[in-house]
């Protein structure tokens, strides 16, 4: 398997026990107002960063080099500011509105990255 699907699916198992982690809270203490928090902890963080780790086990020449790597980086940037800063704007902190937004950017730059991958042309296996 491709190192960065390992770092996809490893970070992503560590989106899935935060997102756990907020649902546990929001259901022990009856309040249910960091959900959206919860839920972009598991679909940005566990759900789709699991199906990228898979898409490039399954197309490994797409996971060589330089630019897989850099769409890693950006995207897992992007979720790691957004999802903190969304549970504290959703807990009542509206100073937060910047970095969820910030967050929302450079996730999003991270999903162009990888459909530009997905799109482009396949590389060729180098001959030995």
């Amino acid at each position: 398997m491709p190192k960065i699907s390992k770092l996809f699916f490893k970070t992503a198992i560590l989106f899935l026990l935060v997102g756990i982690a907020i649902g546990l809270k929001m259901s022990i203490s009856g309040v249910h107002n960091v959900t959206g928090a919860h839920a972009h902890a598991n679909l940005l963080g566990w759900v789709t960063m699991a199906i990228m780790g898979a898409y490039y086990a399954l197309a490994p020449a797409k996971a060589e080099g330089r630019l897989a790597m850099v769409q890693y980086g950006v995207y897992t940037l992007g979720v790691l500011i957004m999802i903190p800063a969304l549970y504290m704007l959703l807990l009542g902190n509206p100073q937060y509105e910047p970095l969820v937004a910030g967050g929302s950017l450079i996730t999003f730059a991270g999903v162009i990255l990888f459909a530009f991958i997905i799109f482009s042309g396949e590389r060729q296996a180098a001959k030995a």
